[in-house]
Parts: C-alpha cells; structure tokens; sequence
C-alpha cells in the first residue's frame, strides 16, 4: 500500500476521501482542510462524458462568477487609438497596439486577459502562436474580441471567466479563494457547473458530468454529488 501524504493523512482526519459530497459540505471540507499559510485558490475540476475530438461535442463558454475569483485580473487591451481612453476609463491594465505586439512577439505574457477588436485582428492573429498555448489568444466566442471595450474590461474586472473542455475531457477553473465566506464561494462553484451542465452538447451521450472535483492549491480533492448543484 502506497505511503500517504501529510495533506492525505490529515484529510483522512476530516473526511472520508473516497466519499461523495453534496455541494454545501464539499465546499465546507475544502475551507476546513485548507491550511496553507497564504491565502490559496480553490479550483473546481469537472470531468465530462464527451469526446473532445468531435466538433460537436466541444464544451466552451464563458460565465461570471458572482464574487470574481479574488485574484486580480491584469487585462491588456489591443486597440486603435480611438479606443485606447474608453479602455483606460474602464480599467485596463496595459492599452496599446504595436508596441505591445512587438513585446509579445518577443516573449512577454505578463497578462490574464488580452482584448482586442476586429478591426485588428489581422495584426493580433499571428500572435497564436504566443498567447495560443497560453490560453489567452482573444476569441470573438468568450467576449475578447470586440467594439464595445468598456464592457469587455468591465466584465472581466466583475469576475467573468472563460473555460474550455481540455482533449481529456477535463474542464478546471478557479472559482474563489479559501478566505471567501462559505457562502460566496458555494455561489461561486454551483454557478460555473450549472453553466456547463446548462451547455451539455446534444451529441453527448450517457453519464454527462462523471466527475466533480473540488480542491485548493494546498489541499486534496473532494468529490462533489453533481445532482447536488443547486438550479
């Protein structure tokens, strides 16, 4: 029998690790497991009965969790100058076009979200190959890529977030931090999974959510009861 860990053998203490937990309580053992000295992120994995080889069962999408994730948000705004104040005004981080584009050609990806509109894609496409296996290339489908910049920045800044199934058929996401009141953070968790329950693929056959795992960055899984989420 393989050792257990230190986090596995306090956990042991707390809950039965192999046991499946409705929302509240998953959200309630996750905070109480969650002893780190900083203030960690908790992440919801959601493992689902797709195949994400075939187009139409591809699970992406966008949501806005009700209490942001608690980590600030560095957005980057990629615009004609007509544009560049409507995005400062709204709170973007960093608001240019050709300059950055040369910085990002070079390697700098100190950014979460990069925004741009039409109008430019043609000089922001061939930064795919930078910001494409980051997960941070603007996509007209998750918002990024728009005219209307203000409200891009704004729902970003409240806490929108994009999620995208990976070629396991694994969608994670950050859904808070250990120090959000009970409360926020459950809102936070049943609101992404009611979002992707809501986005299931007409192809998708059998089970849909096979598995729910809710964890922070210091801590073991708990297993959440998909029928548990609250619509």
């Amino acid at each position: 029998m393989a050792k257990l860990t230190k986090k596995q053998k306090i956990a042991n203490e707390r809950f039965d690790i192999d046991g499946i937990y409705p929302i509240d309580e998953a959200v309630k053992i996750v905070k109480d497991i969650s002893k780190a000295n900083f203030d960690a992120s908790v992440d919801v994995s959601v493992r689902l009965g797709v195949d994400p080889r075939k187009a139409n069962q591809m699970v992406r999408g966008t949501v806005t969790l009700p209490h942001g994730t608690g980590k600030k948000i560095i957005v980057l705004v990629l615009c004609t100058p007509d544009k560049e104040e409507e995005a400062k005004a709204a709170g973007a981080d960093h608001v240019g076009l050709d300059d950055y584009i040369e910085k990002i050609k070079k390697g700098w990806t100190d950014i979460d979200v990069v925004i741009t509109m039409p109008s430019v894609m043609g000089k922001v496409g061939p930064l795919g190959r930078v910001l494409g296996p980051r997960g941070l290339m603007p996509n007209p489908k998750t918002g990024t890529v728009t005219m209307d910049i203000a409200k891009a920045v704004n729902d970003v800044k409240a806490g929108k977030i994009d999620f995208k199934v990976d070629k396991y058929g694994i969608i994670h996401a950050a859904v808070g931090k250990v120090s959000f009141e009970e409360d926020k953070l459950l809102e936070n968790v049943n609101e992404i999974l009611l979002t992707i329950l809501k986005l299931k693929p007409s192809s998708s056959k059998g089970t849909y959510m096979r598995s729910v795992i809710i964890s922070s960055t210091m801590s073991v899984g708990v297993q959440i009861e998909p029928k548990s989420i609250i619509t």
